[in-house]
């Protein structure tokens, strides 16, 4: 499997207030870790089904992290506060998770890893009613 390039969007970084460039570099240096880490893990792979499930690991994270991200908002507005850089998280972790689907060999492996474990969890389910 060929190696992930993953970027901050360029919107997203407009969308932050134009003060504080503390925020987009964050954002910047999270997106390098991750595509480090999913690089790395591709390079050390023994093959394409134990890169992907680590990338699914990844987008599993990605999709709490955006859920959470997008728990604060209405929070942030109840106490007065602006959300934006919560919006802004959120919009980015969304982003990273559309960047890794739109590599087609990575996004075919992940949707068998993803079919994979409904079966396996669905197995498992199943399992504790069979009595």
């Amino acid at each position: 499997m060929e190696e992930i390039s993953l970027g901050v969007p360029q919107p997203i970084i407009d969308s932050l207030p134009n003060e504080d460039d503390t925020a987009a570099s964050d954002m910047q240096r999270a997106v390098e870790n991750i595509e480090s880490r999913l690089n790395q893990e591709i390079r050390g792979a023994d093959d394409d089904p134990e890169a992907a499930s680590f990338a699914l690991d990844v987008i599993e994270h990605l999709e709490n992290r955006a859920q959470r991200y997008d728990e604060f908002v209405p929070e942030l507005r109840a106490w007065g506060q602006s959300p934006i850089y919560a919006i802004a998280w959120r919009n980015l972790q969304a982003d990273l998770i559309a960047q890794l689907y739109e590599h087609e060999e990575l996004a075919e492996r992940l949707d068998r890893e993803r079919n994979a474990r409904i079966v396996e969890d669905g197995i498992s389910l199943s399992d504790l009613y069979d009595d």
